[in-house]
């Protein structure tokens, strides 16, 4: 097995704004630095500390529209863009009143509101209940893409590895082993299961393709890339390759 790491993505807030980076560096046990570093908490949701489940918080699935939004990190203010408001620069765990009203307009308002902003513990605030990174194959992008009849953006999965090179769906035999990229060790644990977020388009925020049926009636599935743990940290760069270690 070969590959190369095409893209790297991290969301900086869960569910909210995804930001390109061209290197950065993993430590062991811990998700990728500043990925779903803060969740917004839906009015109702469960409060307590720790990692909570997907379905506490403000998310794609529920809001399509989110999934159009665009985070930039600069220090401790994260940037977010929206093709339907203007830009907001805020700085966590301040500023969640000028979030939850910037988030409003493109929310629907028969769901729950936004209740607080919170950090997530060290772990992260994945939709794995462990410190995870998600590694996502392009190949079975391209496969979905021709299943579904259109090119899909990988924004959609909200994945923070994506390698190129690998056989469609090579990622799934691939769980148990461990893959050496760049100077880190990477762990491959489960498949991810999606949901309807991933049916909305990232440029505007509205659902456009039947994603999970596609899944379900050309694979007897609806999982799309793997979750993975850091075993050893290091720095890690688009090109990099991605070998068995």
């Amino acid at each position: 097995m070969q590959a190369r790491l095409a893209h790297i993505w991290r969301h900086p807030i869960k569910g909210i704004g995804a930001e390109p980076l061209e290197r950065v560096s993993l430590s062991p046990g811990r998700p990728l630095p500043l990925d779903r570093a803060w969740a917004v908490l839906e009015d109702g949701g469960e409060s307590g500390p720790g990692w909570r489940s997907c379905r506490n918080f403000l998310r794609g699935a529920k809001g399509p529209s989110l999934m159009a939004i665009t985070a930039r990190v600069e220090g401790e203010t994260i940037h977010l863009s929206h093709p339907d408001r203007p830009d907001l620069s805020i700085a966590p765990p301040h500023d969640a009143d000028a979030l939850f009203g910037w988030l409003r307009p493109i929310y629907p308002a028969d769901r729950r509101p936004p209740a607080a902003l919170v950090q997530s513990p060290p772990e992260g605030m994945s939709d794995a209940p462990f410190a995870s990174v998600a590694i996502l194959n392009l190949s079975s992008l391209r496969a979905l893409s021709q299943k579904v009849g259109q090119v899909l953006d990988p924004r959609r999965f909200r994945g923070n590895l994506w390698l190129d090179g690998l056989a469609p769906w090579e990622e799934f035999d691939l769980v148990g082993k461990t893959l050496a990229i760049g100077d880190a060790r990477l762990e491959i644990v489960e498949p991810i299961g999606r949901c309807r977020a991933t049916e909305a388009n990232p440029d505007t925020g509205r659902r456009d393709a039947p994603t999970l049926q596609a899944l379900q009636d050309g694979w007897g599935h609806t999982e799309f890339g793997v979750y993975v743990t850091v075993q050893t940290g290091g720095d890690i760069a688009l090109g990099d390759e991605a070998t068995l270690a």
